[in-house]
């Protein structure tokens, strides 16, 4: 009977193929670890142990799909590699741009034991305290026996803050492609039309356009949350099938997803009309978004951006319906993995502003039911932090005067 191995490399003897085209070039990649690298002197850590979908993709260019199993990025100071499940076959190692080994299933925890080859027992480990499960923590004390582990995801998110030129024009093509889908919804928006329909419409033609713009690339979880009326109230509300209506409040939010790289658009719209009330409130936020975003400077901090758009709904009443922070930043991020936090327009980040930074300026206001106006209003661009000031890579225009739609 054959041995069941634990683990193995499957891209021996090219059973996997050629290495596949990646997102960045080799150097930009090799510059990234030798950060990480950096950081793990600083802490003291002889190997780290990376398991969240966006430190795995940033270091390395791949992007897993878990599906209940644990994936990882293990570095040490002379290799990286990624640890992942025999059921993805050669494509972790194509899609990487370091080694790769295959783990099976045959034995439990043979993930632990595929890691263990790589960093060796009795080490200082580094790994990621704000993904790393209790479950898997305990896995890897009993398997690595390490000597100690420090806590490498905050010095990995101040690392991913500062964007390399090659991040900042991915980032400056996917707000391309996001307002590609925004004027693919605005085509689509009509009396009678489903949430659902004028999505598809959006989705469709930024999944098309990222096809084109990037023929090497894989095409996976693009998507666009356009809601209405009620569905208006909360940024991340589903599509429904709710059907439009004239003089009914719009949000359009277009998502683009290339190679583990997140960008939006979001806009507010009315359908044929806009009514006094909604045109008051639409017009303060829309003034609002345009202060905040002049106040994206280098030099001035999250809490300081937070406080002055404050103090200007203060001023007209409104800052009660302010729902959350003024912007976020932007890189290696997706709806349901991580972003910098350390980078977020909100009172409790200090974080200061600094060229190569990439954040969006998005206040919104909902107003409840009932209520004159009522509805979510929202509007988003995004800006790179530049030496002297910023550069505004969102193209599609916001407002009343393109944004009520016949």
């Amino acid at each position: 009977m054959t041995e069941r191995p634990e683990f193995f490399r499957f891209h021996t003897d090219k059973k996997a193929g050629e290495k596949a085209p990646l997102p960045f070039a080799d150097s930009e990649y090799q510059a990234r670890l030798n950060g990480l690298r950096t950081a793990m002197d600083e802490a003291g850590a002889t190997a780290v142990v990376l398991t969240s979908m966006h430190n795995v993709a940033y270091y390395s260019g791949f992007l897993y799909c878990s599906f209940g199993r644990p994936y990882a990025l293990v570095v040490t100071e002379d290799a990286a590699v990624i640890l992942s499940a025999g059921i993805d076959a050669g494509q972790p190692w194509r899609r990487s741009f370091c080694d790769a080994i295959t783990y099976t299933d045959w034995t439990r925890d043979n993930f632990w034991r595929a890691v263990l080859s790589v960093t060796g027992p009795n080490g200082v480990v580094g790994y990621e305290g704000d993904h790393l499960t209790l479950m898997q923590r305990d896995k890897l004390e009993d398997f690595l026996t390490p000597i100690t582990m420090v806590d490498l995801a905050p010095a990995t998110m101040r690392q991913r803050m500062h964007k390399s030129p090659a991040e900042i024009a991915l980032i400056r093509a996917g707000a391309q492609v996001a307002d590609v889908g925004g004027y693919a919804i605005r085509d689509a928006v009509k009396v009678g039309a489903r949430e659902i329909d004028v999505a598809m419409a959006g989705r469709d033609a930024m999944e098309l356009e990222i096809a084109h713009r990037f023929p090497d690339a894989e095409y996976r979880d693009t998507w666009v949350w356009f809601q209405s009326g009620l569905n208006t109230d909360g940024a991340h509300n589903p599509v429904t099938s709710r059907r439009l209506k004239r003089g009914g409040i719009l949000s359009l939010n277009t998502f683009p997803m290339i190679s583990g790289y997140y960008t939006a658009l979001e806009r507010t719209l009315f359908l044929g009309e806009v009514d006094a009330a909604s045109l008051k409130i639409w017009e303060a936020n829309v003034a609002a978004h345009e202060y905040g975003m002049s106040l994206l400077q280098p030099g001035i901090s999250c809490a300081e951006v937070t406080q002055a758009i404050n103090a200007f709904f203060a001023e007209r009443d409104l800052l009660q319906y302010r729902s959350f922070g003024y912007g976020h930043s932007f890189g290696v991020l997706s709806h349901y993995y991580g972003r910098e936090a350390g980078l977020e327009l909100r009172e409790d980040v200090d974080t200061v502003l600094e060229p190569g930074m990439v954040i969006s300026m998005e206040p919104m206001l909902t107003l409840p039911q009932g209520q004159p106006g009522a509805g979510g209003y929202r509007e988003h661009d995004i800006l790179v932090i530049t030496e002297d000031g910023n550069d505004n890579i969102t193209g599609y225009p916001y407002g009343p005067a393109f944004n009520v739609v016949e």
